[in-house]
């Protein structure tokens, strides 16, 4: 899925939404693609263990430009020379801490150390490549210098995992004074002891003064049956030309396996015919020799390339072996000179596989086919490795640094409870609201219906509330309220009432009594929030408080030593930087979040006095007071005889200008006399005035 599909995704279903949910969303959109970029778009530096903080990249080349090697090899026990940029000294000092991982810098391999010595700066490691590609590049990892001395104290070389199961004898040759150790893990050691030289083509390896063979004897690891596979391989170096001079032996009476030179010609000899190579080899110098026997046919290579055939099969045989002279009674020369890497396996190794070891294995040939790169050091980066730039920089912060970071960790931890508190607190509102919204407009039909004077038919709505809901509205400011104004009515209609009537006197007070309520709860919502405000001001100035410290005393220390380098001053001024970095990480979040919750109080106060109106109105519809309450009202009486009289007035006025003689007096006056017996009205305590 690309880039294009997670937006999708993420702001697909926000843009539907309305309201103050929809600026949340958007800041939720932005944050989201944020991550998504950071997990997948942006480029990461692999590195397979943070603990180490070296390694080399081992590169293989079978190709035409490197090796040559067409074949395939199959599984190989690669030869990795380590010196020259390695740097001994940031190893563990026998080389426990050396990892080998393969290509993917995912997948630890099988290695073990013929040598390692930090003071001569060499070392050989041989690991297992478990299938090298052929006619093209493979890459493995070389990590060192691990921080981690408890996890490497028993090392992580596996000898026997090293070789496969056919791999039934191997000799490296480095035991100074004992015998020859099987390193195939099939004990198969030998029967004498070695003398062994230094300087061999890989390490120390073994002397044959024709005087002194070594004998191995047999075991059942170590059992020929007729044509079975078989692979010998050797590094023979010979002194001088000798007539037929016996390298290896094995003999079973008529039955005999014969590897030696004839005058520096290496051949191959089973059941009594030699089988010769087409040319000598030079003496003194180093020679890759090997016999690969199939069910019918036996190869003899030198130095990767074959040199002879025999179209026969392995004899069957489980007599000792001899290293340097001729077993048995056979009449072969004690072979004088050296040998090196001794390796037998019950198996068919392929040509490439042959040639791969000729070359890998010969200082001379193996810079073709194995390149071992410089150091490298873990990514620079914040999230590289247990350090990194930010263990640098944390190391460098000083102790009044700190001490403004704790200040600044305790604020974030209060404002993150504050919000997180907050949000779930102002969602329970919500549902609580729309629960009791949806009640309400059954009941808003007919307020009247409501017994105020039972407690428990305010709590239930009349009847329409269970626990559960009323459990859940709880927390609504709009049922608050609405049990505000209930209470309210009910305190001013007795129970004994025959008529729900409310004066206008009494309409305003429960309205106050709303107003009161609203303020409370508003109190209730917005309660905690001003731990916001004080994070987001005062974040940033605290955390500038301990940058300009940090400052402060790096320049002061500059001051006390009189040296300036850009190495001393860097990690502190990095570290007085941490604090504003830290006051900026407790401000924005703390802002974002304030602004978030104070759109949404904003809503639920609006809320909360679009209710208050609709509940006065609701009341006032309902509770109206009644025409004759409406004359009891104090100052109607007072207004309606003003306006009686005032009509009177106008209407004798009118009567007296439109008269004329003591007959129209005499009219007026009657009619003055019956208006004013006539128009009378009850005062408030029951008695008549005279209008």
């Amino acid at each position: 899925m690309d880039n294009i599909d997670y937006f999708s995704l993420i702001i697909g279903r926000p843009r539907r939404l309305a309201g103050a949910r929809g600026n949340f969303f958007s800041w939720w959109n932005l944050a989201s693609l944020l991550a998504l970029w950071l997990a997948f778009g942006a480029p990461a530096q692999a590195w397979w263990n943070p603990d180490y903080s070296l390694r080399e990249k081992i590169t293989v080349d079978t190709s035409a430009a490197g090796g040559n090697i067409a074949g395939a090899a199959g599984s190989v026990q690669l030869l990795v020379r380590l010196s020259g940029s390695f740097q001994f000294d940031a190893a563990k000092d026998d080389g426990s801490d050396i990892r080998l991982i393969a290509g993917d810098d995912k997948t630890p391999l099988a290695y073990h150390l013929e040598k390692f010595d930090a003071n001569l700066g060499e070392a050989f490691v041989w690991v297992k490549v478990p299938d090298l590609k052929a006619n093209g590049v493979t890459t493995l990892w070389l990590y060192y210098g691990s921080t981690n001395a408890n996890k490497e104290a028993a090392g992580a070389a596996d000898v026997k995992g090293t070789y496969d199961s056919d791999t039934v004898l191997v000799y490296h040759f480095t035991e100074a004074g004992k015998n020859p150790h099987d390193y195939s893990g099939n004990n198969n050691d030998a029967d004498t002891l070695a003398l062994t030289t230094d300087g061999s083509i890989i390490g120390p390896g073994l002397r044959l003064d024709g005087k002194t063979p070594v004998r191995i004897k047999a075991s059942d690891s170590l059992n020929w049956t007729d044509g079975a596979p078989l692979t010998w391989s050797a590094w023979v170096k010979p002194m001088i030309a000798q007539p037929n001079a016996v390298i290896f032996s094995r003999r079973d009476g008529a039955r005999d396996f014969l590897v030696g030179m004839n005058n520096l010609v290496p051949y191959l000899e089973i059941n009594g015919q030699p089988y010769p190579a087409s040319a000598p080899v030079t003496a003194t110098s180093w020679n890759h020799v090997a016999v690969v026997g199939e069910a019918s046919k036996v190869t003899l290579y030198v130095n990767g390339t074959v040199a002879a055939t025999a179209n026969v099969g392995l004899p069957g045989l489980a007599s000792e072996m001899t290293l340097g002279a001729d077993s048995g009674n056979g009449s072969g020369t004690p072979f004088s000179g050296e040998l090196d890497e001794l390796e037998i396996a019950k198996a068919t190794r392929p040509p490439g596989f042959i040639t791969f070891s000729a070359m890998s294995q010969n200082v001379d040939t193996a810079s073709k086919l194995v390149v071992v790169g410089s150091d490298e050091q873990p990514p620079a980066s914040w999230l590289s490795g247990s350090l990194g730039l930010i263990g640098v920089i944390l190391k460098s912060v000083t102790v009044d640094g700190w001490v403004v970071i704790g200040f600044l960790v305790i604020l974030a931890l209060v404002s993150w409870f504050v919000m997180i508190t907050k949000f779930f607190y102002l969602n329970s509102i919500a549902k609580g609201n729309r629960a009791f919204m949806e009640q309400w407009r059954h009941l808003s039909s007919d307020l009247t219906a409501l017994d105020h004077a039972d407690p428990n038919s305010i709590r239930s709505m009349g009847g329409r509330l269970g626990d559960k809901l009323q459990r859940l509205m709880r927390t609504s400011p709009l049922y608050q309220i609405y049990h505000i104004g209930s209470e309210e009515i009910a305190h001013r209609i007795p129970p004994t009432a025959t008529e729900r009537e409310l004066s206008a006197q009494s309409i305003q007070a429960i309205r106050a009594s709303l107003d009161t309520g609203f303020v409370r709860q508003g109190q209730a919502i917005s309660n905690g929030l001003v731990f916001l405000t004080i994070s987001i001001a005062g974040g940033p100035f605290i955390g500038l408080f301990g940058t300009v410290a940090g400052v402060m005393i790096t320049f002061a220390s500059i001051a006390a030593t009189g040296e300036v380098n850009i190495d001393a001053i860097a990690p502190g001024i990095a570290a007085a930087l941490v604090a504003t970095m830290a006051g900026l990480a407790v401000a924005i979040p703390a802002l974002l979040g304030y602004n978030y919750l104070m759109s949404r109080i904003n809503d639920i106060t609006a809320d909360m006095q679009i209710f208050i109106d609709e509940f006065v109105t609701k009341m006032a519809e309902f509770y109206r007071p009644s025409a004759k309450a409406v004359e009891s009202i104090p100052g109607m009486e007072a207004f309606a005889n003003h306006v009686v009289r005032q009509l009177i007035a106008s209407y004798r006025l009118d009567l007296g200008r439109a008269a004329t003689g003591d007959a129209a007096a005499g009219l007026g006056h009657e009619i003055s006399s019956a208006g004013d017996h006539d128009v009378t009205s009850r005062s408030g305590n029951g008695q008549l005035s005279d209008l």
